[in-house]
């Protein structure tokens, strides 16, 4: 199954055993800089997509898409430290693999920490940049970069059942997030520290619960402009093929989300309809709805005073995996929401 992710400034994504980068040309008839520390210019003179992969995907005209790194089975997660270079979460080999880059290119890649249990999200502290946060699944911890130095465990997290990845970020705040998958498709959490996200200090102090009611929120993303974190949300399977709708949520402290009462716009779960009509009108809304069984992974906005085109700024743009239980299948794709004062537009 490809796995799809993105990286702010430009979208990246992670498919199959390798990394493919999409930008916004830059003069066509000049030299390309595909470094990923750059924000792409556009290209007025080019209507077409670009495609260097080789592969049958489809491109938006004015955007170029080519392999970045291969041999990455898994990849998953992904973050650039100071010096530019990208750290790569691969959970189901159990590693976390640096690749070094140079003059905008891959130059080489090594599985810097082996032998983790489901190593998923990446975070670096803003204040801190030379400590790599990284979350297993049992476990967040930190790790000084480009040393022998061992990892430090800040937290114990819940381990098994049906959603095993934790994602981190930090909040303007200076908090780190992390968002803790159900252990079920749908069912009421006798461990509460599931179905939520929760937040600590840097050094993995005052752990505590910020929002709850959310399935699996896979990914979260900073609003440059409002620094609200905003995630992703899967909706429950076996409803058919339009139910529920997966969600982009705006994280609030204290909030519910609905999960597992209810979905969307506060629709009562037909499981829960006694309970969820009592709970559900106290509950978050979703911010935006995408078609059911999508499964929006990786998300980024547009970065903020750019030389972006017009129609792109004050963008959402957010990686769908596709469906695995649909009659007619999901694609998987990078769908763009344009935002105007808070507002969807399309």
């Amino acid at each position: 199954m490809r796995k799809e992710i993105i990286a702010i400034i430009i979208v990246v994504l992670a498919i199959a055993a390798g990394i493919l980068i999409l930008i916004f040309l830059n003069d066509f008839n000049g030299s390309r800089q595909n470094s990923p520390s750059l924000s792409p210019s556009p290209s007025p003179g080019l209507n077409l997509g670009e495609n260097l992969t080789g592969l049958p995907l489809k491109i938006a005209d004015g955007f170029s898409i080519s392999i970045f790194a291969q041999n990455l089975k898994d990849a998953r997660d992904m973050a650039f430290d100071s010096m530019g270079n990208l750290w790569v979460s691969r959970p189901d080999e159990g590693v976390i693999t640096l690749i070094e880059i140079e003059n905008g290119r891959a130059a080489r890649q090594n599985d810097v920490l082996r032998n983790l249990n489901k190593p998923h999200g990446l975070a670096f502290d803003p204040d801190t940049p030379n400590l790599l946060y990284f979350a297993e699944e049992n476990k967040i911890s930190k790790i000084p970069l480009y040393s022998d130095a061992p990892p430090q465990k800040l937290v114990d997290l819940p381990s098994g059942g049906r959603h095993i990845t934790r994602s981190l970020i930090f909040g303007a705040d200076k908090r780190l997030y992390v968002s803790i998958g159900s252990s079920c498709d749908v069912c009421v959490e006798s461990d509460k520290r599931r179905g939520t996200i929760y937040s600590m200090n840097p050094d993995g102090s005052d752990f505590k619960e910020f929002a709850s009611g959310l399935r699996n929120s896979v990914f979260m993303a900073l609003n440059p402009e409002t620094e609200e974190i905003w995630a992703t949300e899967m909706g429950r399977d076996f409803l058919g093929d339009n139910l529920p709708p997966d969600e982009i949520n705006i994280i609030k402290s204290g909030k519910n989300y609905g999960w597992p009462y209810c979905y969307g716009q506060r629709i009562v779960d037909s499981r829960f309809e006694n309970t969820g009509e009592q709970i559900c009108p106290a509950t978050e809304k979703a911010r935006l709805e995408i078609p059911a069984h999508s499964a929006p992974l990786g998300l980024a906005f547009s970065p903020l005073n750019s030389n972006w085109p017009k129609e792109y700024r004050n963008s959402l743009f957010v990686a769908y995996h596709g469906s695995w239980n649909r009659n007619e299948p999901a694609d998987y794709k990078i769908a763009r929401f344009s935002l105007n004062g808070g507002e969807q537009t399309d």
